[in-house]
């Protein structure tokens, strides 16, 4: 199964055809992306799950629709197990950052995070998940692939936010401070946490 964001809200893609009464579910080959994108922004979809019985069509499918942008990003504890946060556009979210040319997911990943943060002494623990999310940019919708990985490091110095990337702020955050800054950021990001940090569909929450 996966998710796929659009506005915090997720599509699912899966070989069950039946997920929840509340779904709406639709045979791959009958999916229409684009349009369906928009009708997530326009509210007038909210629980769509697409259908098809072989997995491997799932990602094959998200990867042909959209042009993609792969990155690499970082789920970084230090030796008090807090875990590093930035701050950017009024969200809580963690360091990531595009793919350069051949480099590797993983050299994407602790890069992004030093240049986003400044932290160092950074360890390669291993890899989480892919997260993916659909933005417009230039007035194209685009598909965002990003591959996570927990980090760890023994690094005490100050962090320095990357400014010229809209980035306020970059926190270390114990478990209490992590799971409030969770409810200020991204459905994508709640998913690389564990139990403790589990999240409903946004629509079920109550204000």
């Amino acid at each position: 199964m996966y998710k796929v964001f659009v506005n915090d809200l997720p599509i699912i893609l899966s070989t069950k055809k039946n997920i929840g009464k509340q779904y709406t579910t639709i045979p791959l080959k009958e999916v229409k992306f684009k349009k369906l994108i928009r009708q997530i922004n326009e509210g007038s979809l909210l629980y769509v799950n697409l259908y098809h019985k072989n997995e491997e069509k799932l990602e094959q499918f998200l990867l042909k629709k959209l042009p993609v942008v792969f990155a690499g990003g970082g789920l970084v504890f230090n030796s008090k197990k807090e875990i590093l946060f930035i701050r950017r556009n009024g969200k809580w979210d963690l360091p990531k950052g595009k793919v350069e040319k051949d480099e590797t997911y993983q050299a994407a990943a602790l890069r992004e995070t030093k240049e986003e943060t400044g932290v160092q002494d950074l360890e390669l623990r291993k890899f989480i998940a892919k997260t993916y999310h659909v933005f417009k940019r230039n007035d194209k919708f685009k598909l965002k692939v990003t591959y996570w990985y927990e980090m760890y490091t023994n690094y005490k110095g100050d962090l320095t936010p990357q400014l010229e990337e809209d980035i306020t702020k970059a926190r270390w955050k114990n478990f209490a401070k992590s799971q409030k800054a969770l409810t200020e950021s991204y459905e994508n990001i709640k998913l690389l946490f564990p139990k403790e940090y589990l999240t409903t569909h946004p629509n079920d929450r109550v204000s």
